[in-house]
């Protein structure tokens, strides 16, 4: 996972905690204080926000817990892809160039060009050098893709 990545993790863990269950400790008190809780929705609602927040912080600890944080930034080997990197690759079937950034499963968000380091393409280009070409395994085939850039942050 990349620093950044565990720093969001770290974030969701405090607005969770330290934002947003409190405010729902509340809620369910005000509403337990009103009496019959068998039909108290704000009773019932809040109770199961509060199991759903508890699994979360739960899950997230455990994650952070058993991660390895990479810092991209530091990374000696700028001419070959690693963890971290910025790709871009041309598709040779049609020379669409797509730009992605090989993050951790945690952090994987298509919409923003962010692929995990275990999906398919991220796998064909992990150890790539500028201008190899490299076949990836899809649903719909194998396609070949050349490394066309790649780029590191600054370090």
């Amino acid at each position: 996972m990349t620093p950044a990545g565990a720093a969001a993790l770290r974030e969701e863990i405090r607005r969770l905690w330290e934002d947003e269950r409190p405010k729902v400790v509340e809620v369910v008190s005000w509403a337990a204080s009103l009496g019959d809780r068998s039909e108290n929705a704000d009773y019932q609602y809040g109770k199961r926000r509060l199991r759903q927040i508890d699994g979360r912080v739960r899950f997230l600890r455990k994650r952070l817990d058993r991660v390895q944080v990479v810092d991209p930034a530091a990374q000696a080997r700028r001419d070959q892809v690693f963890f971290g990197a910025t790709v871009t690759y041309a598709r040779l079937s049609d020379d669409a160039e797509v730009t992605i950034r090989i993050v951790g499963v945690d952090e994987a968000d298509a919409d923003r060009g962010d692929v995990s380091w275990v999906a398919p393409v991220a796998r064909a280009l992990l150890g790539a050098k500028l201008g190899d070409v490299r076949k990836i395994r899809l649903p719909g085939g194998v396609e070949e893709i050349e490394v066309v850039a790649i780029a590191y942050p600054p370090g």
